[in-house]
């Protein structure tokens, strides 16, 4: 590797966006699975838990996309 080539910088840029997506694919399967089970436990109220889920998935995936831009504009 050449030095002052900045090909370092985008190993750790793309390091970065791989561990964002990991986690956030992990975040909101780790969401559902809860959701499912308590949709399964208490029906009578799965309208309340799948909007409660939909909205903290959206917030998963608006972080996400945040942590995304940092790591591409970093």
């Amino acid at each position: 590797m050449a030095q002052g080539s900045g090909s370092a910088w985008f190993e750790t840029n793309y390091l970065g966006i791989g561990l964002v997506v990991i986690g956030a694919g992990y975040g909101i399967g780790k969401l559902a699975a809860s959701a499912l089970e308590s949709m399964a436990r208490q029906p009578e109220v799965a309208g309340n838990i799948q909007t409660a889920m939909i909205i903290a998935a959206a917030l998963i995936e608006g972080f996400t996309f945040f942590a995304l831009l940092l790591c591409w504009i970093a």
